[in-house]
């Protein structure tokens, strides 16, 4: 029971971190928000699935990636090809040329559905592929890399290189994926209306979940052995592999874990939002997506989805408010967190949260009985001192 406490819950201070998380997810927002902004805040924890992973990859592995938006699209195309067939069926849509295909595809003179569609059909083969597509996917690149120790800068510009390539692979195939305008038009989930209110609430709840889960079981990684190794060999890589451990299965297998993270998190954003399109795939995403990171604290779980709020939030309000300014003030935002606040969210709860805990969960300490506290010693008479100075020299 105690190592489950401290692995998945990280003690006391883990355990408050949750709940006080926990609170405000689940309760303050959904009470507090209207069902449109409470929907807006389900697209923003789907994108703090990618910036836990980016803890986990780069905060503990050392492994910078900008290209976790490749993960994310993945993930989010592969849930809405099956929500587009679901979508498409010979009823809904009888006026094109082919009914039973995807819009897209009858636009483009697509005569019958790809073989890559088919199996999509099946709600479990989603599952298992938006799980198991990107996790592939990232073992392909991390075992070209890391085995060959290509690692640093020399890998963030090979993911940035591949989220673009995947990016105007996604655009050119507009008969396959939609092109830039993506697939949209999602309207069921196994005949199940996602664009109710009541849908929407239950996707947001859901997505919270997803999100703890994804949380407790990072944190269960970074408090075992592998935890201890993926911080060893981000200070001192060449150590541990001299020490006789395969550096590179361990930045595979971390790497593996953050795209898997961020496939989940595309899922749920395509549930949720109602689309899945390129704009999500690219560089300027994939990098967005370390800020999310960065702002909350790059070594902290949960800082990263309260640096992915406040930077969406940032964003939503500062468009709203101010749409000449709002890039301005979000990269003053962005400057003031590197300068004041080096490690983030996480850092200032290091320095004042922690301290304000302890400071309220003390103990005072109880009065002492008068009976039990020392007397003080009576301080000698002037008369005294006179008296014993006389008898030491009659002494003498």
């Amino acid at each position: 029971m105690n190592a489950a406490y401290e692995k998945l819950l990280g003690g006391r201070s883990g355990l408050i971190g949750l709940l006080i998380l926990g609170v405000l997810l689940l309760v303050i927002f959904p009470l507090g928000l209207d069902i449109f902004r409470l929907n807006l805040v389900g697209k923003y924890l789907s994108y703090a699935f990618v910036a836990v992973g980016l803890v986990l990859c780069w905060g503990y592995g050392g492994i910078l990636s900008l290209g976790q938006g490749v993960f994310f699209g993945v993930g989010g195309y592969c849930m809405a090809m099956f929500l587009k067939l679901e979508a498409s069926d010979p009823i809904s849509t009888k006026i094109q040329s082919t009914p039973g295909i995807p819009d897209f595809m009858d636009w483009n003179q697509i005569t019958s559905l790809p073989t890559m569609w088919q199996p999509f059909h099946s709600f479990s083969f989603t599952v298992l592929a938006v799980l198991a597509v990107p996790t592939l996917l990232a073992l392909i690149i991390g075992m070209a890399m890391f085995k060959r120790r290509v690692g640093d800068v020399y890998f963030s510009i090979v993911t940035q290189a591949i989220a673009a390539i995947l990016s105007i692979l996604i655009i050119g195939q507009q008969g396959l994926t939609g092109g830039v305008n993506g697939i949209t038009d999602l309207k069921t989930l196994m005949g199940w209306d996602i664009r109710t209110d009541s849908a929407k609430m239950i996707l947001y709840f859901v997505n919270a979940g997803l999100l703890f889960a994804c949380i407790l079981f990072g944190r269960y990684i970074l408090t075992s052995k592998l935890g201890r190794l993926l911080m060893a060999m981000r200070d001192k890589e060449e150590r541990v592999r001299f020490s006789g451990y395969d550096v590179a299965s361990f930045k595979v297998f971390v790497f593996c874990v953050a795209a898997m993270f961020s496939a989940i998190g595309g899922a749920m954003f395509t549930l949720q939002v109602g689309f899945m399109s390129p704009s999500f795939v690219g560089i300027v995403p994939s990098i967005e997506m370390v800020i999310y990171a960065a702002v909350g604290g790059r070594m902290s779980l949960l800082g990263a989805v309260y640096g992915t709020l406040l930077v969406n939030f940032g964003k939503t309000y500062f468009s709203e408010t101010f749409p000449e300014l709002w890039l301005f003030l979000m990269g003053g935002l962005f400057i003031a967190v590197v300068m004041y606040f080096p490690n983030g969210l996480a850092g200032v709860y290091e320095k004042q949260g922690k301290r304000l805990i302890a400071k309220f969960s003390r103990k005072p300490k109880a009065a002492e009985p008068e009976s039990v506290k020392p007397k003080a010693a009576a301080k000698p008479d002037k008369t005294d001192i006179a008296i014993d100075g006389a008898n030491l020299e009659a002494s003498k």
